[in-house]
């Protein structure tokens, strides 16, 4: 293994990695600021909006991420209104386009994910939210959507990990991420082993910092219900050395 050569490489990886990481949480921004209220309205919307909704979500889950690039990147300029939008001198720009792409993609399986924590938040809440007279919008923005937040937690952070494996494909339209940086050096150096090693080690290094801010921010927003499980497990014990 040429470890001179991943060394010598790695100041263009690591600047390739600054663009992973925009496309990763402008994406990541884009898509939850869609997923809200879609979850909202695919729960509590009028019918026709949740068909809708469930479409765009069926498609967006259904289809390759690479086929929904293509789609985005070459098909908006098939279409002469796109084009002669204003708009335009955005949409033609590869990184706009994958970052558009992406979003919808998140934005759909966040929604997903979404729609099944607020129906997981227990019934008992909401009717107490009722009880004192709040209004829907309330009850979601102080009961609802708060403990959704924390039940989608989890899932929520394999689903940003997804997205970060998913920018590699950005390459694909031109836009010079890790992936894509890597590719071009591979193309001049003929050693796909080192450069592709190197890059993977950076992807395991930003899924490491994800991993671990998602467990601190899961583990912070569950601090209430430690003292109660503490509890438990005393009296579990207190209740079996009795029972001995």
């Amino acid at each position: 293994m040429n470890f001179g050569l991943m060394i010598e490489s790695l100041p263009a990886l690591l600047h390739a990695t600054v663009t992973t990481v925009e496309l990763l949480i402008a994406s990541l921004v884009c898509g939850m600021a869609i997923a809200v209220p879609v979850a909202i309205l695919r729960v509590n919307g009028p019918a026709p909006v949740r068909m809708l909704l469930h479409c765009y979500i069926y498609f967006f889950r259904g289809t390759p991420l690479l086929v929904q690039i293509f789609l985005v990147y070459y098909g908006l300029a098939q279409f002469e209104p796109v084009r002669d939008s204003f708009l335009w001198p955005y949409l033609r720009q590869a990184w706009v386009c994958a970052i558009l792409t992406f979003s919808l993609n998140t934005a759909a399986y966040t929604a997903y994910i979404l729609r099944g924590a607020i129906l997981a938040v227990p019934a008992g809440d909401i009717e107490a939210a009722r009880a004192c007279g709040m209004s829907t919008a309330l009850a979601y923005r102080t009961i609802i959507l708060p403990r959704a937040f924390r039940l989608a937690l989890p899932a929520y952070g394999n689903e940003v990990i997804s997205m970060l494996k998913s920018t590699s494909l950005a390459s694909t339209i031109t836009v010079m991420e890790l992936t894509g940086t890597a590719n071009t050096i591979v193309a001049r150096t003929f050693a796909p082993y080192e450069l592709f090693i190197t890059a993977a080690l950076i992807y395991l290094a930003i899924t490491y910092v994800l991993t671990t801010a998602v467990r601190s921010l899961e583990h912070r927003l569950s601090r209430h219900m430690r003292p109660l499980s503490q509890s438990a497990s005393v009296l579990s014990r207190e209740t079996n050395h009795a029972s001995a």
